[in-house]
């Protein structure tokens, strides 16, 4: 008889041409597979360490489905001269000016430019920091407006670039985290991810009660949700 094979949660194992990343969830009620496009690799979901076996066993069913879902994930948008990436939702050229300037961000006949000296990891390091310092000043005004309607007092903003979290929100210290990627989508979705956040301050959950106050705050969310889950990979695959 052959042993029986001891897998730990947070292993990684080659599966049949996929990275694949056991991990376990308490929650979770069934065996599931979830890709991480930005990891490249797919995550066996169970809700045990003793049920892990059963969750490699199921993802050897699904194999070609796991190597189509990595296969459609959006490729890395380099921050490069000529590239173009979009800034509030409208495309935005990067052009290179020489030297070792300060990215900025300008505007010509054409649309929105952003404009820095520096080459390769130097000139993407520059444009990332222009749209971290954008992020900040945007979401802080954003998320100032959604306090003072709740009645609500300042936190502390901070601006990240979390694996795939929008934002956390933690109550008992006052503090709210974005990720600076959020910068790209168009405006209404990054007032409705600041929404989202300050929310909950007031619920630090997802109950109804909470969306009741999210809808308060921005009216429908499904479209703003809807286009993150629709655009959020190709938004995490800029720059890598």
């Amino acid at each position: 008889m052959r042993p029986r094979v001891q897998y730990r949660n947070g292993q990684r194992l080659p599966l049949d041409g996929v990275t694949a990343r056991l991990s376990v969830n308490p929650r979770a009620r069934r065996l599931s597979i979830r890709i991480d496009a930005r990891a490249g690799e797919a995550v066996l979901i169970a809700p045990s360490e003793r049920k892990l076996g059963e969750a490699v066993a199921f993802a050897r069913t699904k194999a070609d489905w796991m190597r189509e879902r990595l296969a459609e994930r959006p490729r890395g948008a380099p921050l490069e001269p000529g590239a173009v990436i979009d800034l509030f939702g409208r495309p935005t050229r990067l052009v290179a000016t020489g030297g070792a300037g300060a990215a900025r961000l300008t505007e010509d006949e054409s649309g929105p430019v952003i404009a820095s000296g520096g080459e390769g990891e130097a000139y993407a390091r520059r444009v990332e920091n222009l749209f971290k310092r954008v992020a900040r000043e945007t979401l802080q005004a954003r998320t100032d407006v959604h306090l003072r309607a709740l009645g609500q007092q300042p936190v502390k903003l901070s601006i990240a670039d979390p694996k795939s979290r929008w934002g956390s929100c933690s109550p008992h210290n006052r503090s709210i985290r974005y990720s600076w990627r959020v910068i790209m989508a168009p405006p209404a979705v990054i007032d409705y991810l600041a929404a989202h956040e300050v929310a909950h301050l007031v619920h630090a959950n997802h109950s109804p009660a909470y969306w009741s106050v999210v809808q308060r705050l921005v009216g429908d969310h499904r479209p703003f949700r809807k286009w993150l889950r629709d655009h959020g990979q190709a938004l995490h695959a800029v720059g890598r």
